[in-house]
């Protein structure tokens, strides 16, 4: 997060904002309380502001005069203010604003900050308009564009599976119904053969759209359905939102099912799942894998010496340590207590000279409660297969006999 601007001129709200904002987004905030404040604050910066938000009435520019300013900069704008009719609604989405919140509180405040990260969030995002009317193109592209997403175009189905092909990390296509040679429904179909609703969200529309032509396209593999007679910009907006808040959410369940809470690292679940993947790879193309097996050496003492507290970052420190050490290609995972295992491609001589160097490293690591705190040191003992077995689970078998011995022979040694 770079730099917000906040053009308040209620003091209250404006220091609520400033304290709210650099505590929840990181941001600096730059408050100003009159058009001419924030025009000076736009001038002085030398980086440019990632959003703005703004009372919509302001002493020197009581008409929304500073949201045309901000827009004409290309500065994404929120409108924040206590008072919006029907009139100054539609004034404030003409001028092509993120959003507007009301001052409702804290609940407002918390809208503030998170709708600060959906931008900053929002500028990694791809997203797909497929119409083959280049106006309604337009209008959806503009829309998205407001909230800093990366907007790719297709005017038909064809187009869009292309675009696809090149662009398959795009994670939300809204698509018409009806378009040459391919139709909304069909598109949809096509896409979910290679893209399923984890990866990717589809919003149908229709300018003919009914409660049949929704059930179809939902039938069909879409999440949401918009008729595009009743297009409001906020329900846009929101249905946007929330499919891909939807997508982050599933990502992250996902992502915390195979984590290990503690370190970071993978889990025993992700290292069978994905490494069994990562076996059968290396068998197909006859290339060389190592298993690693590496566990702390008297792992209880610490704990019983320096409290669990201590054993936590013992962990976090070697885990970390690891991480450093192996190539973005191997797999780390903490399986057990105080063990890790590791699969790291390369041959025996390389992978055992790796965890040596990385057994000496660990040796060298100090770890200490709290800055200026006494430290202790601990020393590892690893086992290393490098012959690949009948299966992934041999080999990690292997791994772990070999990693008995080293303990058996008295530790701080890697054994192969």
């Amino acid at each position: 997060m770079k730099k917000v601007l906040v053009a308040e001129d209620s003091g209250f709200f404006g220091r609520m904002l400033k304290k709210k904002l650099e505590a929840e987004t990181g941001a600096q905030v730059c408050w100003a309380q009159t058009m001419e404040e924030a025009s000076q604050f736009i001038d002085q910066g030398l980086a440019g502001f990632c959003a703005a938000i703004v009372n919509f009435n302001l002493p020197d520019a009581p008409g929304g005069e500073i949201v045309t300013m901000l827009s004409e900069r290309d500065i994404p704008v929120i409108v924040f203010t206590s008072v919006v009719n029907k009139q100054i609604r539609d004034r404030i989405w003409e001028k092509k604003v993120v959003d507007y919140v009301y001052k409702e509180g804290a609940q407002s405040l918390d809208y503030l900050a998170s709708l600060l990260l959906r931008l900053e969030r929002n500028r990694k995002i791809k997203v797909m308009i497929v119409d083959d009317s280049t106006m309604q193109r337009d209008v959806m592209a503009d829309l998205l564009r407001v909230h800093r997403y990366q907007v790719l175009e297709a005017s038909d189905g064809k187009e869009a599976l292309d675009l696809l092909s090149k662009h398959p990390d795009i994670k939300l296509v809204v698509s018409d119904f009806h378009m040459p040679h391919m139709d909304g429904f069909e598109l949809t179909q096509n896409i979910r053969k290679t893209h399923s609703r984890q990866d990717m969200a589809i919003i149908g529309i229709s300018a003919l759209g009914d409660n049949v032509m929704a059930a179809r396209f939902l039938k069909c593999g879409a999440n949401d359905f918009i008729i595009k007679q009743h297009f409001l910009t906020e329900e846009f907006y929101c249905r946007v939102t929330q499919s891909i808040e939807n997508l982050e959410n599933i990502q992250a369940i996902q992502k915390a099912a195979i984590t290990d809470f503690l370190t970071g690292v993978s889990n025993r679940r992700f290292l069978i799942d994905h490494g069994e993947r990562v076996y059968q790879q290396m068998r197909s193309s006859c290339s060389s894998l190592c298993c690693a097996m590496l566990d702390i050496d008297h792992f209880k003492k610490v704990n019983d010496t320096f409290g669990h507290h201590a054993g936590d970052m013992t962990l976090k420190r070697v885990a970390d340590l690891l991480q450093s050490y192996l190539p973005e290609s191997g797999i780390l995972a903490r399986i057990g207590g105080e063990e890790f295992c590791a699969l790291v491609p390369g041959s025996r001589d390389e992978v055992v000279a790796l965890f040596e160097e990385i057994r000496c490293a660990i040796a060298e690591l100090p770890v200490s409660l709290t800055p200026g705190s006494e430290a202790f040191h601990i020393t590892v003992s690893a086992g290393i297969c490098s012959e690949p077995g009948r299966n992934l689970l041999d080999m990690l078998s292997r791994a772990d006999a070999y990693l008995y011995q080293a303990k058996k022979e008295g530790r701080d040694r890697v054994v192969f």
